[in-house]
């Protein structure tokens, strides 16, 4: 079937997906349901027929996409409904982050907890109305009709409805405005401290109980509160958690690397998929404790989740980091990395069973589904003693897990999303030149040289020094949003101070300007979340200030800004006033929501900190790949700083 659209383009009535890139749309591209990608094409079609817009948003390795698409879009009886009453749009949350904040906060004004898929019908001017997250099939196919239905019949209270969120959208901005002002001082600190404490689930570790996120920023808060106070808890807070995390089965023992989240208050069993932000944002918290305690098992696995990323997520002839492995392997979550007792037995001798099961808990009747075993070193828990990861050394485990590791890598792999984005790699550059100084791994700087050198020449517009967003097979598409310039900032920042390539410094400094050209709010503060004049259409144009899973753009502009005024040496600092007018925009909202602002604390303790610089004065000719680390490689300060003077330029 085709429609003539208004433009006189004809719009062919059929799933539009195979032509896409993104992993997750793909994976829809053989549904029965007429997909369209987010796009003029889809809008256009709908207000031409009349009829409202699913925007349904996800991504690759969601479990819960999976699951609805096998339930609902794959089936005949459901594509037949849903083509016949809706326009249907596919979004990968991660190549438009945009439009899944926007419409993720629809949902949430709405009583939605949040959380993918993400299923918003829309008026044909792209006005949220309803939203949800998985529906069964039945409540799914109901929920369609009743939809379709209050358009055709119940019109006006429709638009009555979509009219008042979306002036509620649009007042989103000012909210911060209404919590009055905020004194910048260290008792800011104090506020996350009793935060943390009420908040610490104490047996285990972390702040939260089932399900329980890695919360890496909230770690290297309560580091930054140990230093500057002394304050033994909040060290121990920190140390509670990381041990936890590694000791449990969210960490993969045989392979490296860490898990979204875990599913149960012990950090035992995970939902497993692995993206690349978490360990990106984990690598750093545990290099942070390393250099505070001293205590080998932080930079242990540091080491251990860095190698699993070069030997799995990192593009080897291109340099960029991939974004996610899945949870499901064959369709079952978790089936990669969960073993039986024969499984171990018919690959390991008797005495390397019997270790390997002892220190990992194997058993018989398993700790997952269908008697399978999921590793952890939670046996080792005990009350006053540290996580002891030597124990690993002993040579019956190590051929244990290089046997093992083998025979995994036989199996049917996950899915991994293979595209490859500005932000995540620049918060994975950040890591790994942090990684490259702490260890003194060379392997960990040639790795971030490698990955920034790729979204210079794929996802740079050097003509217009503007960032894009995603690439993969050769395809680079999307605005660069404020997270992509933040992030990659930061990264480049860290790049510099690790190998003293002034290129970084320099690339920097012309993404700082344009960042500051394209986001900032020159009336109220603050960077948007979307470029001015975006190519894709947003309905509202989003600023906010609160960290999410990853550390907010905003925060993350801050902590630049204040590096950049040390490193300029710019006497009138423009990069230092422009931070204190951004540290000033959030407002009071901050002490009473603390536990979302922790990358807003790093960035307000490096500004009412003595920042330690070492300023290293090199030839012209001086190679930068190997420069020296000279003693900031493990103090305890996050903030220490390094900078390159040749010669030349030093006066």
């Amino acid at each position: 079937m085709e429609q003539e659209g208004v433009s006189g383009a004809v719009v062919v009535r059929k799933n539009h997906l195979g032509q896409e890139k993104s992993p997750y749309l793909l994976q829809h591209k053989d549904n029965p349901v007429h997909w369209f990608g987010y796009g003029e094409a889809a809008f256009e079609l709908a207000r031409k027929e009349d009829k409202i817009i699913l925007v349904s948003v996800g991504y690759a390795t969601c479990h819960w996409c999976h699951v609805m698409e096998h339930e609902s879009f794959e089936d005949a009886e459901v594509a037949r409904v849903m083509n016949e009453n809706i326009i249907a749009i596919k979004v990968d949350r991660e190549e438009l982050p945009d439009v899944d904040k926007i419409y993720m906060t629809a949902a949430q004004t709405m009583g939605e907890n949040g959380g993918w898929p993400l299923n918003v019908f829309v008026t044909p001017n792209l006005h949220p109305f309803f939203a949800g997250t998985y529906f069964p099939r039945k409540a799914w196919l109901e929920t369609v009709v009743k939809l379709a239905d209050a358009w055709k019949n119940q019109r006006p209270q429709v638009l009555e409805l979509a009219t008042k969120l979306h002036k509620r959208l649009s007042g989103e901005n000012s909210v911060f405005k209404t919590m009055g002002a905020l004194e910048i001082s260290p008792s800011i600190f104090a506020n996350a401290y009793k935060s943390s404490v009420s908040n610490e689930e104490t047996e285990y570790g972390g702040f939260s109980y089932a399900p329980k996120f890695p919360p890496s920023m909230q770690i290297q808060t309560l580091l930054r509160i140990y230093r500057r106070t002394g304050e033994a808890n909040a060290l121990q807070m920190a140390e509670n958690a990381l041990q936890g995390m590694a000791r449990g089965g969210m960490y993969d023992h045989l392979g490296g690397g860490f898990a979204r989240y875990s599913t149960d208050t012990r950090w035992l069993i995970p939902h497993f998929e692995k993206m690349l932000y978490d360990n990106a944002l984990l690598i750093t918290a545990y290099l942070e404790a390393y250099q505070v305690t001293k205590k080998q098992v932080y930079a242990d696995v540091a080491r251990e989740t860095c190698d699993y990323v070069l030997r799995v997520m990192q593009n080897e002839q291109e340099g960029g980091f991939y974004s996610a492995e899945d949870a499901d392997s064959e369709g079952v979550e978790g089936k990669f990395y969960v073993w039986t007792i024969e499984q171990i037995s018919s690959v390991l001798s008797k005495e390397e069973g019997d270790a390997f099961c002892a220190l990992y808990g194997v058993t018989q009747t398993g700790n997952f589904e269908h008697n399978t075993n999921n590793l952890n070193l939670l046996g080792q828990k005990q009350e006053g003693k540290d996580l002891d990861w030597s124990v690993k050394q002993n040579p019956l485990i190590q051929s244990a897990h290089a046997k093992l590791h083998q025979e995994r890598e036989k199996r049917i792999h996950p899915l991994k999303d293979d595209k490859q984005l500005t932000g995540w790699n620049g918060l994975m550059i950040y890591s790994m030149a942090f990684a490259a100084h702490v260890l003194s791994e060379d392997k960990y700087l040639t790795a971030a040289q490698k990955a920034a050198e790729f979204i210079h020449a794929k996802l740079y517009h050097g003509n217009t020094c503007t960032l894009l967003r995603r690439f993969r097979e050769g395809d680079a598409r999307y605005d660069g949003t404020l997270d992509d310039y933040a992030y990659l900032i930061r990264g480049l920042l860290r790049l510099y101070q690790t190998d003293f390539n002034e290129k970084w410094f320099r690339w920097a400094l012309a993404l700082q300007t344009t960042q500051d050209q394209m986001f900032w709010d020159d009336s109220e503060g603050g960077y948007f979340f979307t470029p001015l004049n975006p190519t894709v259409h947003v309905i509202v144009r989003s600023k906010d200030y609160m960290d999410e899973a990853c550390p907010n753009g905003n925060s993350i502009s801050l902590m630049n800004l204040l590096v950049l005024d040390m490193l300029t040496y710019d006497e009138a600092h423009a990069y230092r006033h422009r931070a204190e007018k951004l540290f000033r925009a959030p407002g009071g909202v901050v002490l009473r929501a603390v536990s979302a602002f922790h990358a807003f604390l790093h960035a307000l303790d490096f500004y009412l900190d003595l920042v330690q610089q070492c300023a290293v004065i090199l030839p012209p000719a001086h190679n930068t790949q190997h420069a020296p680390a000279h003693n900031t490689q493990h103090t305890n300060s996050p903030h220490a700083m390094r900078a390159a003077l040749p010669f030349v330029d030093v006066m």
